[in-house]
């Protein structure tokens, strides 16, 4: 489970940029997770997302 309360830095989701979320899940995304699910979050002053990810088991 990821949350943009795990993202460092300000501004738009609870404090955080825009891009430094999208930097987060880009990162993720090369580490082989995908994201399947989301539930964003309305509050006042921004929005906050959390989401389910999954990657293939490498043996």
């Amino acid at each position: 489970m990821i949350d943009t309360r795990d993202v460092d830095t300000g501004g738009l989701f609870k404090g955080r940029k825009r891009e430094d979320v999208e930097k987060y899940l880009c990162e993720l995304g090369s580490d082989g997770w995908e994201l399947v699910n989301v539930d964003f979050r309305e509050l006042e002053g921004g929005s906050e997302f959390a989401g389910i990810m999954k990657r293939e088991i490498m043996f």
